[in-house]
């Protein structure tokens, strides 16, 4: 699958930009403080990324596997815009999000993780 992606930072302001192509080109992109801070206690941020155990299936088998990272940092947003397509993405089912803004937007700067202790559920 073709993907691009941009980042520009100007003065006090970072833009970043990431597109892939399913039959048309989709992009996310965000406009954010060009700094960094960390993350609030308690706050969506927090409940969103400060999840550290994954989950997969393979026929019928269930996967859980530990994700280990350091707090991460985020970004203040400014302004975002999608430009997906989610029913040619996703479905049908999907073609609401077409007319949706976002609930949340947070841009994080991310790190390295380790991937523990895969064991099968069932």
């Amino acid at each position: 699958m073709p993907m691009k992606n941009q980042i520009h930072e100007s003065g006090d302001e970072l833009l970043i930009r990431y597109s892939w192509k399913d039959k048309s080109w989709h992009s996310i992109e965000v406009m954010a403080e060009n700094t960094a801070k960390p993350m609030e206690e308690n706050s969506e941020f927090e409940f969103i990324t400060e999840h550290y155990f994954g989950f997969t299936k393979k026929e019928n088998v269930t996967s859980e596997y530990e994700v280990c990272h350091p707090k991460w940092d985020c970004y203040t947003i400014k302004d975002h815009h999608l430009d997906i397509d989610f029913q040619k993405i996703y479905g049908n089912d999907f073609e609401g999000l077409n007319h949706q803004e976002p609930l949340s937007v947070m841009l994080a700067e991310g790190s390295e993780i380790q991937v523990r202790t895969k064991k099968y559920i069932s």
